[in-house]
């Protein structure tokens, strides 16, 4: 039976690579930036439910400063 090599295409700077042909140091620097970026992405969908969230708290608040409509005359 053959075995067949495994090989992972790493893409940087549009120049391919194959993982395991790398060393371990460069497969380590691949893994923080994979976890880097997923770590971004996290926070940047974090940042946009805390300005929402913000927005919607001064929506409130500015409408809750709005003087009360006057009751209506017959």
């Amino acid at each position: 039976m053959s075995e067949t090599k495994k090989e992972t295409p790493i893409t940087i700077d549009d120049n391919e690579y194959i993982l395991e042909d790398m060393s371990e140091e460069q497969q380590q620097m691949i893994n923080h930036v994979s976890d880097l970026d997923r770590k971004i992405g996290n926070s940047k969908f974090n940042l946009d439910q805390l300005l929402f969230g913000r927005n919607a708290f001064m929506t409130a608040l500015k409408d809750s400063l709005l003087p009360e409509p006057l009751p209506e005359k017959d």
